[in-house]
């Protein structure tokens, strides 16, 4: 049986003026998140050596769970806040496990 999981990586660079407003959005929208069923791992972060780029790695157990959180109006928010606000093109990476 294929592995479902969902593991994504996204990076985002925002200007450093609009920083503070992304991450008072992603402190709201993060507990949200984990708390969806089928949520294994919620992370936000940011590059050591580039804090304004923002780096969020996603794991759901399947593609119904992704669907779940895609739907949520407060996913809608966020990424419309996000995507509104980015210095460049946002990059997103679709990965599998290993093994």
């Amino acid at each position: 049986m294929p592995n479902e999981k969902i593991i994504l990586l996204f990076q985002a660079k925002v200007p450093p003026q609009h920083r503070p407003e992304i991450l008072e959005a992603a402190r709201q929208y993060l507990p949200l998140v984990r708390a969806e069923p089928g949520v294994e791992a919620f992370y936000q972060t940011a590059r050591e050596d580039d804090p304004n780029t923002l780096v969020f790695f996603e794991v759901y157990s399947s593609q119904a769970a992704h669907d779940f959180h895609l739907q949520q109006e407060y996913t809608k928010k966020f990424l419309a806040t996000l995507k509104s606000k980015l210095a460049e093109e946002l990059v997103r990476t679709k990965l599998f496990e290993l093994g």
